[in-house]
């Protein structure tokens, strides 16, 4: 039995990541098809938090793909909706760092991008996702010279995909803060992502929330910050080690830890 099974009642609106806890971008995890049959039976919400760069209805479409049925869960909210809505405007020329993927949808949603004469730019991650950050640098350097604007469409620095390690945006971010460049961080572990899905929730209490997820600097760090409990998905970028001893010390959250461990949600 997993701890799971024994959920306290009084969460009722549930916060679960996607990649990595939901699927690994190849299909869905063991158990996540009946683990969201029990929370429905159960009478929670659940919202999917995700820090895809991609709008909500690209990431709903791939999870259609995977198999995971629409009644499962109430909505989707993403980081990449947010950085989309905040660069939507005909007249602002957008530069773009990500897949021709991401460039297509950012396009399809109304941003402008242009390939010069741009004071921001959206990054979406690594042109091919299994680059590496490092080989951005230089790229990095001429834009942090040009003042420009960086928005970091996904902060995760890494994903689980189909079992290899990729790098995503938040890694480019990094290398650009270091460099001086100003970023704009979009999801989590930041508040608003949350703000939005409390809303998607029906403006429930703090107290009955509980966020899922296996990223330790983003998924629980941000419920952290939040004021929300959270459950540790172990098995996932952090192959199997524990949540550090220091954790809230580090980040100065007092006594605050997850309410639970589990491997995933099987």
């Amino acid at each position: 039995m997993s701890p799971l099974d024994r959920l306290d009642r009084r969460y009722t609106a549930i916060f679960c990541d996607i990649w990595g806890v939901v699927h690994d971008g190849a299909g869905l995890l063991p158990g996540v098809l009946e683990r969201f049959e029990r929370f429905r039976s159960e009478g929670r919400t659940v919202v999917l938090l995700t820090n895809a760069p991609r709008p909500a209805d690209t990431v709903q479409a791939q999870l259609d793909r995977f198999g995971l049925p629409r009644d499962l869960y109430a909505a989707i909210t993403s980081s990449g909706e947010a950085g989309i809505a905040a660069l939507t405007d005909p007249t602002r020329p957008v530069g773009f760092i990500g897949t021709e993927a991401d460039r297509s949808d950012l396009l399809r949603h109304g941003v402008m991008l242009a390939d010069e004469q741009f004071t921001e730019l959206a990054c979406t991650g690594l042109d091919e996702p299994s680059g590496d950050p490092a080989d951005y640098t230089e790229r990095l350097e001429t834009l942090a010279a040009h003042h420009v604007r960086m928005h970091c469409l996904n902060p995760d620095r890494v994903v689980i995909h189909q079992g290899r390690r990729e790098a995503c945006a938040g890694a480019l971010a990094d290398i650009y803060e270091g460099l001086g460049g100003e970023v704009v961080w979009y999801g989590k572990p930041h508040g608003p992502i949350y703000d939005h899905a409390r809303k998607l929730a029906g403006n429930t209490s703090k107290e009955a929330m509980l966020a899922i997820g296996d990223g330790l600097p983003t998924d629980i760090l941000g419920a952290a910050r939040y004021g929300i409990d959270a459950v540790f998905v172990s098995h996932g970028i952090h192959e199997g080690e524990p949540v550090p001893d220091d954790f809230a010390r580090r980040h100065g959250l007092g006594d605050w830890h997850p309410i639970i461990t589990v491997p995933g949600l099987a």
